[in-house]
């Protein structure tokens, strides 16, 4: 049997919540959440606005894919929780498809929540495709 393989990704500070990076199954990487934080200072404030926070946290994700060796073109869904649904899903959209090609965007959930940790607007997980 093989057993998944855990990935503490470098340049990454520890996850906020008793997790691995990510982790790779039968040819799968599953990526934690991501918030807008600076992965470089995760401390510091997350930055102002919807928009922001969704670009910062795409940023980190493609910062994990490049370090397992994977690129955005890879990815086969990502699913996104916004705190505030009504108000930021436009915004989150537009930041959102800014990142990707148009013929090369992966399926995506996008749903409402109360809260999420560290009082960010928006969370994003991803799946890619190794291959």
């Amino acid at each position: 049997m093989v057993l998944p393989i855990r990935h503490k990704l470098a340049g990454f500070p520890p996850t906020i919540s008793p997790s691995s990076h990510a982790v790779e199954a039968g040819g799968f990487v599953y990526f934690t959440g991501l918030l807008g934080r600076d992965l470089a200072d995760p401390a510091a404030p997350l930055p102002e606005g919807v928009a922001a926070q969704v670009s910062v946290a795409l940023g980190s994700l493609r910062k994990g894919l490049e370090g397992l060796g994977l690129g955005m073109e890879n990815l086969v869904s990502v699913r996104v929780y916004l705190t505030e649904f009504e108000r930021d899903y436009e915004a989150m959209n537009a930041a959102y498809a800014g990142c990707f090609a148009e013929d090369a965007r992966p399926v995506r959930t996008c749903v409402g929540v109360v809260a999420l940790a560290r009082g960010a607007l928006v969370e994003l997980d991803a799946v890619a495709w190794r291959g």
